[in-house]
């Protein structure tokens, strides 16, 4: 799986030496730890009902959480053609609004990155920052782009939109001109239509695949082999946390992976009081997730922390699931500490993103090595790619 966020060839300069320690810090955790994280009275992993886990999974979060996205990026297409049609600061004030609902119900889906929306690179797509705004107005001047193309996956998405509806001019009644009296007009007009558009299609057809026939190949494909469901939705879930929210949101911009910070890279960088909402709002929908949570509900289903819970894992004397949940709950308290715009946080106080991606980065630690030895899970994804 590639990582996405346009930073890969500064990356890899550093990413090396720091593979390489945490390689050393890994093997050291899980030989020291082998005798502390336990699973006394461990009934075989084969008796946990799967299928029910699986069921929820599909049934109560992840169709539900597609749904609510599908209908906000409809909303998100009708509200861009109001203004393309009509451009005016109200118009333009209601697409922010519904671009940014969108956005935040974009996280509940991101981290499922499996049939459909593995095929379609749904998230790349949708959610490649910082996006490129040369290429941008380059594709805007001369009419001549494919932005459906998976090869133009930095120039797409909410990343794009935010650039034309947020970064192009200081005030709104600058905005407005460049759809309105600019040369270009048509151009932007048509640009953000097509982009408004490519969301919505790309939305709806991850959708329908769960709808359709995909669902049941989820929840019956039980088994406990690499391919087998929870196999392959376990990583999926641990790369999205570990590369797009602690590296993507947090470490890439705050310099964790770099000789000095990168504040540009923050995801909705143009839209300055939002990025640290969408940065909650995947932390919650993560939470949620390991917990079962079904999708708008307090309710909860066969889980993460049930399947330790069943299996009676401990760390350290704890039960792995609480300790996985408190440490969710540190990292979130952790994170609204921070400033709304975090480009500014990390130019003013870079202190305080760090500190988050140190509590982000021990989820990783419990959950790549502690969760997936509890329920016996190869992690398929290597960390030397350059990404």
């Amino acid at each position: 799986m590639p990582f996405f966020f346009g930073y890969k060839i500064q990356f890899m300069k550093y990413w090396k030496t720091w593979s390489l320690t945490v390689l050393c810090l890994t093997i050291f955790a899980c030989s020291s730890d082998s005798d502390e994280t336990t699973n006394p009275e461990n009934p075989d992993n084969e008796n946990f009902d799967r299928k029910a886990m699986l069921v929820n999974w599909a049934d109560n979060i992840i169709i539900p959480a597609y749904t609510d996205f599908s209908e906000k990026a409809t909303s998100l297409k009708q509200q861009t053609e109001i203004f393309t049609d009509t451009p005016s600061e109200e118009n333009l004030k209601a697409l922010r609004e519904s671009w940014k609902t969108a956005y935040i119900s974009f996280q509940n889906v991101s981290m499922f990155e499996i049939g459909k929306a593995e095929e379609l690179m749904f998230r790349e797509r949708l959610n490649i920052y910082p996006t490129k705004k040369e290429a941008i107005e380059a594709n805007i001047t001369n009419e001549n782009y494919q932005i459906t193309a998976t090869t133009a996956k930095d120039v797409q998405g909410f990343p794009a939109l935010d650039y034309l509806l947020n970064g192009l001019a200081e005030t709104d009644a600058e905005t407005l001109t460049f759809y309105t009296t600019n040369t270009h007009a048509k151009g932007y007009k048509s640009y953000l239509d097509n982009l408004s558009e490519n969301i919505s299609q790309l939305s709806d057809q991850v959708l329908a695949d769960w709808e359709g026939s995909y669902r049941s190949t989820f929840v019956e494909n039980t088994s406990a082999s690499a391919t087998g469901s929870l196999n392959k939705l376990t990583n999926d879930y641990i790369y999205y946390f570990e590369k797009a929210l602690r590296a993507g949101k947090i470490g890439i911009p705050a310099g964790n992976f770099s000789a000095e910070p990168l504040p540009e890279k923050v995801e909705a960088y143009y839209q300055t009081d939002f990025s640290k909402q969408l940065l909650l709002q995947s932390i919650k929908a993560s939470m949620d997730f390991f917990d079962g949570k079904k999708f708008n509900s307090s309710a909860t289903g066969e889980s993460f922390k049930s399947y330790l819970t069943y299996l009676k894992t401990d760390k350290n004397g704890e039960n792995l699931g609480k300790l996985i949940d408190d440490q969710f709950a540190a990292a979130k308290s952790q994170a609204e500490t921070l400033s709304d715009d975090l480009s500014k946080q990390i130019t003013d106080d870079n202190s305080k993103m760090l500190a988050t991606f140190d509590e982000l980065q021990r989820i990783v630690i419990l959950m790549k090595v502690d969760l997936v030895q509890a329920l016996n899970i190869s992690i398929d994804y290597v960390d030397a790619d350059g990404d």
